[in-house]
């Protein structure tokens, strides 16, 4: 069974940077065709898929949010974590991570639901001063 875990500060200011890492038990990282995500939901919104890492590093992001977002990942730790820069109040959102494999891509990144695949229980982040 893979558990994927949430962690990182509750709050951050406008303008700086949001980090959040996963980490996940049960499954490793480096497994063929397993994809790591990073998904948000704001409040009164529905859920808004922001990238992956996928099992061989590589990469791919959301085009509306490609340009403050990074995924990067600790193999020996089991770990990925999320970097979206210059956040605005309108990034407070419970953020999520989650695996899926390559069958559920499409579904993951454009209409990502809790059914597919793992999930971690979320974190909420606030952007407020």
């Amino acid at each position: 069974q893979v558990m994927l875990q949430e962690s990182g500060p509750g709050l951050v200011k406008p303008s700086e940077t949001l980090s959040l890492t996963c980490t996940v038990s049960g499954g490793s990282l480096t497994t063929y065709s397993s994809y790591w995500n990073w998904i948000r939901q704001p409040p009164g919104k529905g859920l808004e898929w922001i990238g992956y890492i996928g099992y061989s590093g590589g990469t791919y992001y959301s085009p509306s949010l490609k340009s403050r977002t990074s995924i990067s990942r600790d193999t020996s730790k089991n770990q990925f974590t999320l970097h979206l820069n210059s956040v605005t109040p309108e990034d407070s959102a419970v953020y999520y991570c989650a695996r899926s494999q390559f069958s559920q891509i499409r579904t993951m990144t454009s209409s990502p639901t809790k059914t597919t695949g793992y999930w971690g229980q979320g974190t909420q982040v606030t952007v407020s001063s």
